[in-house]
């Protein structure tokens, strides 16, 4: 005997709002002031929240709310792999600790010596060599959704060159031989951000150029690269080329980063300093003896104004033995007559490794 209609189940009606009582502006509105670290707890509440952490309308809605945040990305060589993968910072509110947790890696996850810079959102990993030969590739990592896009490849093939970003362009020194006319002309370019296209930058004499840069940074409106025996300083502005005061260069060592104009690195002794290019000074950060003395593997960045710090531990012993990858924030001030204070935030191990393991880099993004 057929059913009547009456006898048919009653129609399922699976609402597409994001929070059902409330309009979805308002619930957007809401819902963009939650904090990063939260955002994987926030895709398991229902279907329609799954896919919010990936939706560029959420984070052009934290921009318009000035709800942005600073988070840390790690690049970290791990053998076998002679490349980086890719790792951020993560809050644990439960413990109140802090963890790298992985994302996707780099698509040409081979590359040795690349430079990197942050801009905005978005990190750029330029150069690098494959298998001891320069590479002209340029990746870009969207940190808003964790993904990764070739960008334009530079005029040359670089490895270990310096990079920096000013005004909306990204220049790139160094890092190739300069051993004919094309590649003279090549060892500065310079790349628009907004038209996603290079261009040569006239270079300074043959005297000053050096193919391997071991560090770079940018402060008052200039591009320092800092190379093996000396190193350059660039003026976009003025398009000049000068060389650094020697006392930056003798003081500078590692991953350093650079905070309301003041250069911030670890010296010869472990040290972490400042250097004032108004004063032409470095200055111990006081506050942090608590920290260990960083004679190698550490690297820095600024993270909204706060000094983040990773550097290599060991762990274990014997054939068990592995390496803890640990950091720190620091808020960093200056008091009475020039000196830098430092007050700590937190401090601890974020991830265990296998030995012979190596922090490549680390950068800031806002997100």
């Amino acid at each position: 005997m057929a059913s009547s209609g009456d006898d048919s189940p009653p129609e399922t009606t699976t609402s597409t709002q994001l929070i059902p009582s409330l309009p979805d502006d308002v619930a957007l509105n809401c819902l963009a002031r939650v904090p990063r670290h939260h955002h994987p707890n926030l895709s398991l509440v229902s279907k329609t929240f799954r896919s919010l952490p990936k939706s560029p309308l959420l984070y052009t809605t934290r921009s318009l709310l000035s709800a942005t945040e600073t988070i840390l990305y790690v690049a970290i060589r791990i053998p076998p792999s002679t490349g980086a993968r890719w790792f951020t910072l993560l809050h644990r509110a439960s413990t109140n600790s802090n963890l790298l947790v992985p994302i996707p890696s780099c698509p040409s996850p081979s590359l040795v010596g690349s430079a990197y810079v942050a801009v905005g959102s978005e990190i750029y990993v330029i150069g690098g060599s494959i298998k001891d030969v320069p590479s002209s590739n340029v990746w870009c990592l969207d940190c808003k959704l964790h993904t990764w896009r070739r960008v334009g490849n530079m005029r040359v093939g670089r490895e270990f060159a310096a990079a920096g970003v000013i005004d909306g362009w990204i220049y790139v020194i160094g890092g190739c031989v300069v051993d004919n006319w094309a590649r003279a002309i090549n060892w500065a370019e310079r790349f628009d951000l907004k038209a996603q296209r290079w261009e040569a930058v006239a270079s300074p004499g043959v005297e000053v150029r050096e193919k391997w840069m071991h560090a770079s940074a940018v402060m008052g409106g200039r591009v320092y690269a800092m190379a093996d025996r000396n190193g350059v300083v660039y003026e976009p502005k003025g398009k000049e080329w000068g060389v650094p005061e020697k006392r930056l260069d003798l003081g500078w060592r590692g991953r350093a980063c650079v905070i309301e104009d003041v250069l911030y690195c670890y010296d010869y002794l472990g040290k972490i300093r400042g250097y004032d290019p108004k004063e032409r000074v470095w200055r111990e950060v006081r506050g942090v003896e608590s920290l260990p003395k960083f004679l190698c593997g550490a690297t820095m960045a600024n993270r909204g104004g706060r000094l983040a710090v990773l550097w290599e531990g060991k762990a274990g012993s014997g054939g068990c033995r592995k390496m803890e990858i640990w950091g720190a924030e620091i808020e960093v001030e200056r008091r009475g007559e020039g000196e830098i204070w430092g007050k700590i935030q937190w401090s601890g191990a974020v991830f265990t490794v296998p030995n012979e393991s190596a922090i490549v880099n680390c950068l800031a993004a806002t997100v």
